[in-house]
């Protein structure tokens, strides 16, 4: 892939991203971007990670072969409008946004289709702003392309290997489908997060102890609920018909379980509870889902000074890599003090046996 020159308009969670991406993979990339947050862009001109800082959307973009529209959706209209005027014919114009329609239509109206592909990183984080940006947010996650009808074949092949040049897994769906689909996954879940927190803090006793004792499973769903209330508000308002549809069938589950519980109804909750079960577990099972096998165990240890470290020491003697490890402060859903994951099956096997052999009592579910 021959160098390339991109252009961002807003440098957030997933324009930074997408930015350190680039450089990272494709290092000779020229970045260039605008952002009203000063700070943002400085700390990635210092970092390296951008090439030049603009003042204004102005003819430096002119120049680019992708421009990334990454600012709030509600500042899409006016940048677009201001773009246009800038934009050469050859440049592939492409939004981040978590919902397309609206972006969609307003690329109609500027009759700018035959330049613009659709684009939605399937990945983020409870945190938000550039500050928080990362290379390694985009890889193996889905990157969602929504091309304009009028836009080449050419552009999609071109777009879907910069995607996979930078480490994401580029898949094609029409706007509307992405619309439906990413409501359902994505969009429902901030909802019903945001909900559970809110009826928790509402039937909380006056000392907390909810608030206080809350964690495993309570925190494990509700995680989500500490994004950005600014651009969970504009999700709901521009994908609306899809949401509430969604929402109204997930309502209706409710009060199905809410009789089914009310009835004792043994085996049918079982089932209820079962088939969820299997469904959450294909997903991990799939080789290219989104939710990949973690490889994690969870282990007993003494609670003295070094104990932690005596583990870490312990697998590294034997050759083990360990990925992330961390304490669990709630015994909720796992057992062990300690839980250990692991970038492979195999290493977890070794580590498995290597701890089993030096006597600590190890937990896999």
């Amino acid at each position: 892939m021959s160098a390339l020159t991109c252009g961002f308009i807003g440098l957030g969670l997933i324009g930074g991203s997408i930015a350190k991406a680039l450089r990272l993979r494709l290092p000779d990339t020229k970045l260039i971007a605008y952002d009203i947050n000063s700070a943002s862009l400085a700390l990635a001109q210092e970092e390296k990670v951008i090439d030049r800082i603009c003042t204004s959307i102005d003819e430096s973009f002119g120049g680019c072969d992708y421009i990334f529209l990454c600012a709030p959706v509600s500042h899409n209209a006016e940048n677009l409008h201001t773009l246009k005027n800038v934009l050469s014919p050859d440049t592939i114009l492409t939004d981040v946004g978590s919902v397309k329609t609206g972006i969609h239509w307003q690329i109609e109206e500027l009759q700018l289709q035959k330049q613009f592909i659709g684009g939605h990183p399937m990945a983020g984080s409870e945190r938000f702003g550039y500050q928080n940006a990362k290379a390694a947010l985009l890889e193996n996650a889905y990157y969602i392309l929504t091309p304009s009808e009028e836009v080449s074949s050419e552009k999609v092949t071109a777009y879907q290997a910069l995607v996979e040049a930078i480490g994401a897994i580029p898949l094609v769906l029409s706007y509307k489908e992405h619309d439906y689909v990413t409501a359902a996954i994505s969009h429902l879940p901030h909802v019903i997060a945001a909900s559970l927190v809110n009826v928790v803090k509402s039937c909380d006793s006056k000392d907390g102890v909810m608030k206080m004792i809350a964690a495993g499973g309570f925190k494990d769903i509700t995680r989500i609920a500490s994004s950005s209330p600014e651009m969970w508000q504009q999700i709901c308002l521009t994908n609306a018909d899809n949401i509430t549809k969604l929402l109204r069938t997930y309502i209706q589950y409710l009060e199905v379980i809410t009789g089914y519980i009310d009835d004792h109804k043994k085996e049918t909750l079982y089932s209820f509870f079962d088939t969820a079960r299997d469904y959450r577990e294909s997903f991990i099972s799939a080789p290219s889902g989104p939710i990949k096998a973690e490889y994690v165990f969870t282990v007993d240890i003494a609670d003295k000074p070094g104990a932690i470290a005596a583990i870490a020491s312990l697998l590294a003697m034997h050759g083990v890599s360990i990925k992330n490890i961390g304490i669990n402060h709630n015994r909720e859903l796992a057992e062990g003090a300690l839980r250990i994951e692991f970038y492979e099956q195999d290493t977890l096997a070794k580590a498995v046996e290597v701890m089993t052999e030096h006597g600590y009592k190890i937990h896999t579910r």
